[in-house]
């Protein structure tokens, strides 16, 4: 996943009212450990639009492209375990 800019966690930390500001204005900033991502700092409007949840789980999956499909659930070994409740 590559973002509009990355930042070591040194200057991460060293400029972090400029990575808060980045992340508000043009959108996720990524944060590198080693070179390696290691996370994402993204402003809370980007992040309750990607959280949003559209449809319930079962709109969810009777919409699947899969929902037609034919499963072959025969050679399943399901064992049942009571749940105590």
């Amino acid at each position: 996943m590559k973002h509009a800019h990355q930042w070591p966690v040194a200057t991460a930390k060293a400029r972090f009212s400029k990575l808060l500001k980045e992340a508000e204005a043009n959108g996720p900033q990524t944060v590198t450990r080693h070179g390696q991502p290691a996370i994402v700092v993204a402003s809370v409007r980007d992040w309750e639009r990607k959280a949003r949840r559209n449809k319930s789980l079962v709109e969810f999956l009777m919409d699947s492209p899969l929902k037609a499909a034919e499963l072959k659930t025969s050679g399943l070994k399901i064992k049942w375990r009571e749940s105590g409740l």
